[in-house]
């Protein structure tokens, strides 16, 4: 199996060819500067003026006139069908934090496989943003500044018991799983300052777009 071979120092972008506005697409590189495609996500890049450092995949969504205007170097394929392209970009880079856009628009199975794999992805390490939110693998413990009345979703991807505190309605040790208890459409409490706890990996949180900064900043401090 491929491994980590491309070491960032600063933060990278990942882009798909899933729905994405160029505006969101725009900001994510204003925080992660380095871009990298997956399989298809490069000719996004390309209408909208980007080279990839890398386009990472099976290479079959990518059109030849595509792939053309990429330098050999940056093409790196895999030939196989076991993983999504997203899972395939995640094994052979890394980087202080990852934010993914175009990962999860578009059908209903590519965003499924995306918040899989986010899942299975180290806690912290991935952000994946849309038009209208940001959506994490929290780490064990992590403290969010978010405005008071903000929504705040917590989705489990496996068994896991959960405390938050500074939302509307808290969890106490409140175990949570995919086909059980979830917690979506939480409210920000008014103090702002919310707190999560989670007793393994497998706990996905989504907040609004506009906390993006604050997650990015609060995921990139030391545990």
């Amino acid at each position: 199996m491929t491994t980590a071979n491309y070491p960032f120092r600063s933060n990278v972008t990942v882009i798909g060819d899933g729905e994405c506005s160029r505006e969101v697409f725009e900001e994510a590189l204003k925080f992660a500067p380095n871009l990298i495609a997956a399989d298809g996500g490069a000719a996004r890049a390309l209408g909208w003026g980007q080279v990839p450092a890398l386009v990472v995949g099976d290479m079959d969504s990518l059109a030849p006139d595509m792939r053309g205007q990429l330098p050999d170097a940056a093409i790196i394929a895999i030939d196989e069908q076991e993983t999504t392209d997203f899972d395939k970009v995640l094994r052979v880079i890394s980087a202080p934090l990852i934010l993914g856009v175009g990962l999860l628009g578009g059908r209903l199975d590519h965003a499924l496989a995306s918040l899989s794999t986010l899942a299975r992805a180290a806690p912290g390490r991935v952000v994946l943003l849309t038009d209208r939110e940001v959506c994490f693998h929290v780490p064990p413990a992590l403290e969010l500044a978010l405005p008071p009345g903000a929504w705040f979703s917590l989705f489990p991807m496996r068994r896991v018991v959960v405390r938050a505190r500074g939302l509307v309605w808290p969890l106490d040790d409140l175990a949570l799983e995919p086909a059980g208890r979830i917690g979506t459409s939480n409210r920000v409490a008014a103090g702002g300052l919310v707190r999560i706890e989670a007793d393994g990996p497998g706990l996905l949180v989504m907040v609004p777009r506009a906390a993006l900064g604050e997650v990015l900043a609060r995921l990139a401090q030391p545990a």
